[in-house]
């Protein structure tokens, strides 16, 4: 058996915006930043550079975003994340989104469960260190799964920690039933 990693995933950046920039989108960078750091600071240092890059908004769509893609071949409760994803835009077994997403450490933040006309929904993936999508990432090896899921959200929501909960951080995507037709 061998010591070695697969590659983590690399993500160029052209970003003319001015924003800050995320050196853990490079997994080489992180790679070499987690040889010398401790967890809880290696997250605590990728957590600061998501929050001042913000979201990259490349693929906000959950059915969509290269970085989920691993997540979307998982199954849990079984079914594959990408079939759930499918059924809540379809509006099918709407009880049991919730449970279905919770395996992956998504929320689900809002749905329109009218019976007609789109059913749009807005997801919150859990990117803390506690994450039950830390564990799929890691066993597949991608270390900095957190910057590359944050390129690609609408949205970044980070809760500052206080003395009795620790820091909480959420990728916001959409499932837009429009680019389904």
């Amino acid at each position: 058996m061998s010591n070695k990693k697969p590659p983590a995933a690399k993500r160029e950046s052209d970003d003319p915006t001015g924003r800050g920039e995320n050196p853990f989108l490079d997994a080489a960078f992180y790679g070499r930043m987690r040889d010398y750091t401790e967890r809880d600071a290696a997250f605590s240092k990728e957590l600061k550079a998501i929050a001042e890059h913000g979201a990259g908004k490349n693929s906000p769509d959950a059915r969509m975003a290269p970085s989920l893609d691993l997540l979307r071949r998982v199954i849990k409760k079984g079914l594959p994340l990408h079939e759930m994803l499918n059924r809540i835009v379809q509006g099918v077994e709407s009880g049991l989104w919730e449970p279905w997403l919770a395996a992956y450490g998504f929320e689900l933040r809002g749905v329109n469960y009218a019976k007609t006309g789109a059913r749009n929904a807005r997801l919150a993936l859990d990117i803390s260190l506690a994450s039950k999508a830390n564990a799929m990432f890691s066993n597949a090896g991608v270390a900095n799964w957190r910057s590359l899921v944050a390129d690609d959200c609408a949205q970044v929501q980070i809760e500052k920690p206080t003395e009795k909960e620790p820091a909480k951080a959420y990728a916001i995507f959409f499932l837009d039933a429009a680019s389904a037709d």
